[in-house]
């Protein structure tokens, strides 16, 4: 018996995944028991969490693998620097005590931090790392594999294949030449928060018109047919400074910078939808030439361009591949289990035998809440709840979804990724025509523009969506199917920018963005009884297989983890119900917080 822990730290989305014999045990980023958003710190919650779920210690461990070489990124800043000296001093003196303090000294703050452990300290690349974590837990035994982000040591872009339990990244493309530094120079461009805000210009992106797409291929890269790609350096002083972009980047557009928090006018909705069309591009000319040189029939994705869903689905329609798998924790977090599996498979060299179905347990990995500890919870604190059977509950919550309540769902273990899979969810009617503006502005308390997700029996998806594939992780956009779509009256058809938001387009109008599409969540019985046997009851009902499902948390907040987050979060929204286990809870019956307790702090909204 074999215990590998997998861990990703001091970047951004700090995680631990731990791995028995080659099966995910448990995953959980850093950020969802600090209540940081990205939180980046050692991930010691996150590590206690996963030894506990196996049950061991950090003695029982054989192995502790970290996502990337230290050394080799360190090498990487140093030479950028001096390459760019002396304009990059202000940056460098910034990130120098960080990198001399606690970087350049992971192995011993991994040994300082794991009390007892005498095992191995593994490291992988960070490209390796992520390249593990798409293709050890896909259905395919032997695959093309990419990888997609902002930066690692060097690379930022790398591909190749795996079969069995081996894989080679023999293709990459490296810094300062980035595809995801691309797109999140054009995140700060538009306003948003680079490492947290490039969704956000993804679902912008609809409301614009690609006119800036030409200026862009012109100017600021350099696309081959073959994928690859150079970046105009002369417009990012990113390799050196404190900002994404410079003045002469800002005058090539003829405006600065949006201010956060700003008025959003047409101008950045069409350089949002002008930056997503060129990364379209680049990806699937990439994609076929994976397709070309590797022969293979199958993909696996990874990296943070990889939770780009609209190029996803675009690859998906385009058939470049017969089928791909997109890790769903493709960032930084997903590099925790990444190296724990690449330990157990690359460098142990243990058999590998794939099955037709990945191995990532739909992403539920991470701390579940019995019945008995949320009742022990509602009780403390006194607070009103009515209990019903397993078997009564998704005929209860159908109900108040078909009454177009808004409900918190907290059932089952904690999502691994960004995305609410239906374990930390907030659901709700997708027939409604204000549901989309009501979850926006008073429960999730985010910009008006932003779109929700679908949640479809996977038996019904294709009388709903053009897909012809599973999306349970939510990483697949697909259009609204024709027959379901309202016909738009010429006035409406004259609509632009964020004017369009509010017209109804289809029987689902809550999760059909502007541009006929949805972001969709397919869901299987065996995946998640409890969550499917709600909707399908929701089905019956209403004769209606879709419900929305977005995250639970407002604005500027992690997805809450414990029943004390997730009353918190429902009571300062305009949340109608929780349900959490066997319990509903009316928001009408629940008194005023008491604030003076620890757990019942305010939201701090960015």
């Amino acid at each position: 018996m074999s215990y590998i822990l997998g861990i990703s730290a001091f970047y951004h989305d700090s995680a631990a995944a731990l791995v028995k014999d080659g099966e995910i045990i448990a995953a959980a980023q850093e950020e969802r028991f600090s209540r940081i958003k990205h939180d980046f710190s050692f991930p010691e919650n996150a590590i206690n969490y996963c030894l506990s779920e196996a049950g061991i210690k950090a003695g029982d461990l054989d192995y502790a693998a970290f996502y990337e070489k230290p050394l080799i990124k360190f090498e990487r800043l140093l030479e950028s620097y001096l390459a760019y000296a002396p304009l990059g001093i202000a940056s460098f003196l910034k990130a120098m005590p960080l990198w001399i303090k606690q970087k350049l000294w992971i192995p011993d703050i991994i040994q300082k931090e794991l009390l007892g452990f005498k095992g191995k300290l593994i490291f992988s690349s960070h490209h390796e790392s992520h390249a593990a974590s798409a293709f050890y837990p896909s259905p395919f035994q032997e695959a093309a594999i990419l990888t997609l982000d902002g930066v690692g040591e060097w690379a930022t872009t790398s591909f190749g294949a795996g079969k069995d339990n081996d894989f080679n990244l023999g293709y990459e493309i490296k810094f300062p030449h980035s595809l995801g530094l691309l797109y999140s120079a054009f995140t700060y461009y538009a306003g948003f928060k680079v490492n947290s805000g490039e969704y956000k210009l993804m679902g912008l992106a609809p409301y614009g018109e690609p006119k800036y797409k030409d200026l862009i291929l012109k100017e600021l890269i350099e696309l081959k047919e073959d994928g690859s790609f150079k970046l105009n350096m002369g417009y990012f002083p990113y390799p050196y400074g404190l900002r994404m972009i410079n003045r002469r980047f800002e005058n090539l557009f003829g405006c600065p910078a949006r201010g956060p928090e700003s008025p959003i006018n047409q101008f950045y909705m069409d350089v949002a939808r002008s930056i997503q069309a060129v990364t379209e591009e680049v990806i699937l000319r990439i994609c076929r030439q994976i397709r070309k040189i590797t022969g293979q029939k199958y993909l696996c994705l990874a990296g943070g361009v990889a939770l780009n869903c609209v190029a996803n689905g675009k690859i998906v329609r385009e058939k470049i591949f017969d089928d791909i798998w997109v890790q769903p924790a493709s960032g930084d977090a997903g590099g925790a289990l990444g190296a724990a599996l690449f330990t157990w498979y690359k460098y142990l060299k243990n058999k590998r035998l794939a099955n037709g179905r990945d191995s990532q347990k739909a992403s539920y990995l991470g701390p579940e809440y019995p019945d008995g500890e949320i009742e022990k919870f509602l009780k403390d604190e006194n607070i009103p709840y009515k209990k019903h059977s397993r078997e009564e509950l998704p005929e209860a919550v159908a109900d108040l979804l078909a009454q177009e309540n808004v409900v918190g769902w907290f059932q089952g273990r904690m999502e691994f990724g960004p995305r609410a899979l239906g374990a930390r969810s907030i659901i709700a009617d997708a027939r409604s025509e204000e549901m989309q503006s009501k979850l926006n502005l008073k429960i999730k308390f985010r910009e008006s523009f932003r779109p929700f997700a679908p949640t479809v029996l996977q038996d019904k998806v294709k009388e709903y969506f053009d897909l012809e594939c599973d999306s349970p992780y939510m990483l697949l956009v697909a259009p609204v199917k024709e027959n379901i779509r309202r016909k738009m009256t010429t006035k409406e058809n004259s609509l632009f920018g964020i004017k369009k938001l509010n017209v109804k387009r289809s029987d689902i109008p809550a999760v059909t963005h502007i541009d006929y599409s949805a972001r969709v969540q397919t869901i299987k019985r065996d995946d998640f009884p409890l969550y499917y046997d709600t909707i399908n009851e929701f089905y019956k009902k209403t004769g209606c297989a879709v419900i929305v499902n977005t995250s639970f948390n407002v604005r500027g907040e992690p997805l809450v983890c414990r029943p004390q987050e997730a009353y918190r979060c429902f009571m300062r929204t305009d949340m109608d119900f929780l349900v959490m286990g066997s319990f509903i809870l009316d928001k009408k019956e629940q008194r005023p917080l008491d604030r003076d307790t620890d757990w019942k702090k305010e939201f701090v909204l960015d």
